[in-house]
């Protein structure tokens, strides 16, 4: 046994110093560029407002006091929920809503959250800062590098050839899945008549029937309860993330594989990879067969899937078979829960405003009559007070509320300088409730997104889908979705909400969610317009 540190150091061999030398000086090195980078940012940042600022006694009047219940809140909520940091977030938001860019440092990550139309527009508009940050990291292991997680050449080269597959013509072929599933859905609600239920996990399952057979071509019967593994796998990695979301200290993959809940984890991804893979493939000797013999036997349906083996034959290096597996992995995870809340949340605020309901329900009267037909592309156009509802409801209450952006290049940002290594928050919450683009913001008044009354308007004072070069390339599906399902509801039943708005417990995870759940009950409708 060594007694000492020299004792012990006395007994290396000259190979076993110098090892350990190395090894110290590269730990020490390490350490020392650290502190330099963290005192480089901080500096920069140090005229940015910010908590315990040096310019703190501007702010205290009136928000101190609502600021220190918030945190109170949010220290004790943390280690469960993401509820906790985002009333933090916004008591923030409160008390530096004069300038609307602050600083925060999340242990030794600067971040800046910026929610002024100006801001936004200096972030999201900027042409080199386009990575997204740490937290999109946790999905590597289910997404890989696909369109949401890459960034750089990569991701440049994927979104330019998947523009094309977001096309009105190419979306028109999807229609018929949408109203299959949309139907489903109107079925499924007649066990709900007269019952309080939540409507978020309904609307979840007909969003995931949806894109599975959009994305894939895979019918998975997630409304009817006769969901494959690959729908239960879903639901388990999006549960184990959201765990993982608000315990920084799993970040790590290699730890947290580790733990019980990072191997059921793994288990739960490999899965999903394994059940795409098989479509894929699957799908890949069907194309064979069907060039292979100059037919296809009829006309099929067309997934998002037959798009990219398309480009697949055509460049088979270009895009292999495992970067199809990780753009429709992509296509599922951004067309499932976003859109899900985003119907949620309408459905919700319509059940509080019967009269805004009602002139939804008229507009589709005129549209469709007495007739039970599914609607087209031209009654989705027809659909403009429907479409002014969805989207102020994403303006209350938008799906994504944080968008990152890694800082690679130093820009301006209003009046202060942000540093490269530091990160950037879009709080599309707050952003939305900005006074001077939204008078009212609190209130749901779907006539303000009508073309006339957006007029002078800042074009980044409302980012539901994000913006710039990296806006959400499938946004004109989501809305298209949200016409379909929303407007067969709205024909059949009359949806009353049960809860008061004070009641919710708002959770910014990758999605907005109340963690409370949404509930609503439905009456059939009596009569309808011939």
């Amino acid at each position: 046994m060594f007694t000492t540190v020299s004792d012990y150091l006395s007994d290396l061999s000259f190979v076993q110093k110098s090892v350990l030398s190395v090894c110290l000086a590269t730990i020490f090195t390490y350490c020392c560029l650290f502190v330099h980078r963290y005192y480089r940012i901080w500096k920069i940042l140090r005229p940015m407002p910010g908590p315990f600022s040096r310019d703190l006694i501007g702010y205290i009047p009136p928000a101190y006091n609502i600021f220190c219940l918030v945190l109170q809140h949010a220290y004790s909520e943390f280690l469960e929920t993401s509820t906790g940091i985002f009333q933090l977030l916004n008591g923030l938001c409160i008390w530096f809503h004069r300038e609307k860019v602050f600083k925060v440092f999340l242990g030794f990550q600067p971040a800046i959250i910026v929610y002024s139309p100006e801001g936004v527009e200096a972030v999201l508009n900027h042409s080199t800062n386009l990575k997204k940050p740490i937290l999109y990291s946790l999905l590597n292991t289910w997404l890989g590098a696909g369109l949401l997680t890459s960034w750089g050449n990569k991701w440049r080269s994927r979104r330019k050839m998947l523009t094309p597959a977001f096309h009105f013509r190419i979306l028109e072929d999807f229609l018929p899945v949408m109203n299959e599933q949309a139907e489903v859905f109107v079925e499924c609600l007649e066990e709900k008549i007269g019952t309080d239920f939540d409507v978020v996990p309904i609307i979840t399952k007909c969003t995931l029937d949806i894109i599975c057979e959009t994305a894939m071509g895979v019918k998975v019967g997630a409304q009817r309860g006769t969901e494959s593994q690959y729908v239960r796998d879903v639901y388990a990695v999006g549960k184990f993330f959201l765990e993982r979301l608000v315990r920084p200290w799993l970040y790590l993959d290699s730890l947290y594989l580790l733990t019980e809940a990072g191997r059921v984890f793994d288990q739960h991804v490999r899965g999903i990879h394994a059940f795409t893979k098989g479509v894929i493939r699957e799908r890949k000797k069907q194309k064979i067969r069907e060039n292979t013999h100059g037919t296809s036997g009829g006309k099929k349906r067309l997934a998002f899937l037959d798009l990219l083996l398309e480009e697949h034959f055509a460049n088979p290096s270009g895009l292999p078979e495992h970067d199809i597996r990780e753009e429709v992995d992509t296509f599922m995870f951004e067309g499932h829960d976003t859109t899900a809340m985003a119907l949620s949340w309408t459905i919700f605020l319509l059940g509080h405003h019967p009269e805004i309901q009602r002139r939804c329900q008229d507009e589709l009267d005129q549209i469709f009559g007495s007739e039970k037909r599914q609607p087209d592309m031209e009654d989705l156009k027809n659909m403009k007070y429907l479409e002014c509802c969805i989207k102020e409801a994403l303006r209350l209450f938008p799906s994504v509320p944080i968008v990152g952006r890694e800082v690679h290049t130093t820009f301006n940002l209003n009046k202060y300088q942000v540093p490269e290594g530091s990160v950037v928050l879009v709080f599309a919450y707050q952003l939305h409730r900005n006074k001077e683009s939204f008078p009212k913001p609190e209130e749901f008044i779907p006539d303000r997104f009508f073309p006339e009354n957006c007029n002078g308007r800042h074009p980044f004072a409302y980012v539901p889908f994000s913006a710039g070069p990296r806006n959400c390339i499938g946004q004109r599906f989501a809305l298209m979705e949200e016409k379909v399902v929303l407007s067969s509801l709205l024909r059949h039943y009359t949806v009353k909400s049960l809860v008061g708005f004070d009641s919710l417990e708002l959770s910014a995870e990758m999605v907005l969610r109340s963690r409370t759940g949404l509930p609503v009950s439905i009456s059939r409708r009596t009569s309808r317009k011939s």
